[in-house]
């Protein structure tokens, strides 16, 4: 018997050390303003995804997932946290996430994970180009990230806890990738488990900026429009449209090296592999650029989760209601973690694996507060809303707003609040809304009565004046629009 052991021990040594680890590793590809519609496998005709088309294959694809805050902040802060923006504070950009939260970082690291970050940060409040410490680095300890810029070609960061900053020698998008696969060789050599952020900052406009190559695959591209543009708008999405599609691809191509370094380091089958957007964009439909509007394009964003040690490789589609708050609970679950009492998100682990039947039937959006690009002169304002399966219902502070059929009505062409063939759905949908708001303890109240109460500094658009002072009106001494040569 001793002779056995003697020999199983021997026999534990010579094996790989990853191999090892049962713990599974997370890889979370993180990127900005990339709406659900536009990959090659939800449909889209003319963006060119090959790597997600075959990721999607081969990944459980939760395609009803929604941003529920749709905007930068309000959702990273969201997605580390478990908790909604009226708990967490941050719901609206530029605004520092309390450094105490109990993050996904925090609980992963104290669970013997490395944890790494790598990309747009946008949690720290302190200007778009400032230094970030360790001691508001919410629990990650490798580091390469910049609170936020958009400029892809002269992309910086820091790196560690050096103070000086340095810039990604090409596109961002596909240094902060490369770095990604250093990263993972390194790692394929340790028995320690590994948590890892990698946060893109586009296909965020500026949509002109991508790498030539990619540019030039859709300059002579026919570009399909989406039945919600109207046609004064015709002409500038088809412009942004080329744009957005070529960060994509971009983007796309990063994915697949990064799937590609996984398979190599012998690490892909048991790496929790996500791939998610912060929001999407309106890119014209309705109307509308950008995000915060509770609209199909904003709110909805595309959700593979890869995991083939529980789910195997092949796809699958889920219509289970994720929602922001929801993710990190349920990355928790899959890696057999305690999920903390601070999370407020439902974990969604054993529902994935099917042994749990899903019961939700409607999940939250809101706008605490519109700014930025959606200002109030904007058309910008206070709501909250349910989606449901099928339908999505929105309250301003005036009452009723949208309410939309989803199913027959995908593009949101006709607002049916207050009508009577539909009075049952809204009255059932404004009942469970006034409890789920009860449920968050939110009284939904202007605004303006939450920026007060969280003592943020705003401007007269009501947005954080982050270019020249902090939101607690700090004077910022490095100064960054985010935007190239600061044409925003």
């Amino acid at each position: 018997m001793k002779k056995l052991l003697f020999y199983l021990f021997i026999f534990l040594g010579y094996f790989p050390l990853s191999a090892q680890s049962k713990k599974p590793n997370i890889l979370y590809i993180l990127v900005d303003q990339w709406r659900a519609q536009s990959t090659g496998y939800a449909g889209d005709q003319v963006v060119k995804t090959p790597h997600l088309d075959q990721l999607e294959k081969e990944s459980l694809n939760l395609r009803k997932t929604v941003s529920g805050m749709p905007v930068c902040s309000p959702h990273r802060a969201s997605l580390i946290t478990g908790q909604y923006p009226l708990t967490h504070g941050v719901f609206m950009n530029d605004v520092l996430l309390d450094s105490n939260r109990t993050t996904i970082a925090k609980i992963y690291k104290q669970a013997g994970y490395q944890t790494g970050y790598i990309g747009k940060w946008h949690m720290d409040g302190h200007g778009r180009s400032s230094y970030i410490p360790v001691t508001r680095r919410q629990g990650f300890d490798y580091w390469k990230a910049l609170e936020c810029t958009h400029d892809y070609n002269h992309s910086e960061y820091y790196s560690g806890e050096s103070p000086a900053k340095k810039i990604w020698e090409t596109y961002d998008a596909i240094a902060q990738s490369e770095d990604v696969v250093k990263y993972l060789k390194s790692q394929s050599k340790t028995s320690q488990p590994f948590m890892l952020f990698i946060s893109i900052g586009s296909p965020h406009d500026p949509y002109q900026t991508a790498p030539e190559k990619y540019r030039k695959m859709y300059e002579n591209a026919e570009i399909k429009l989406r039945d919600n543009v109207p046609a004064a708008n015709r002409e500038k999405v088809i412009k942004d449209a080329r744009g957005y599609y070529a960060h994509m691809t971009a983007i796309d191509d990063c994915v697949g090296q990064m799937w590609q370094a996984l398979k190599e380091q012998g690490l892909e089958e048991n790496t929790i592999v996500v791939f998610s957007s912060d929001h999407g964009d309106l890119l014209g439909s309705h109307g509308a650029w950008n995000k915060q509007q509770p609209y199909e394009e904003s709110i909805r964003v595309p959700f593979l989760l890869h995991y083939p040690k529980a789910f195997g490789k092949k796809g699958k589609k889920v219509d289970v209601l994720l929602n922001t708050p929801d993710i990190m609970p349920t990355l928790l679950g899959l890696s057999h973690l305690k999920v903390p009492k601070t999370v407020e998100g439902r974990d969604f682990s054993s529902v994935l694996k099917g042994k749990k039947k899903d019961d939700v039937t409607y999940t939250l959006i809101s706008c605490v507060q519109p700014f930025g690009q959606w200002t109030r002169a904007k058309g910008g304002r206070e709501y909250r809303g349910l989606v449901s399966d099928r339908y999505t219902y929105v309250k301003d502070l005036q009452g009723p707003w949208l309410l939309f059929d989803n199913q027959n009505d995908p593009f949101q062409l006709t607002n049916l609040v207050n009508q009577a063939s539909v009075k049952h759905v809204q009255s059932k949908m404004d009942k469970a809304l006034l409890l789920e708001l009860k449920k968050r303890k939110d009284e939904f109240k202007s605004g303006l009565f939450y920026v007060k109460q969280w003592n943020y500094l705003i401007d007269e658009t009501e947005t954080v004046p982050y270019q020249k002072v902090n939101y607690q009106g700090i004077p910022i001494r490095d100064l960054s629009t985010g935007y190239p040569q600061n044409t925003k």
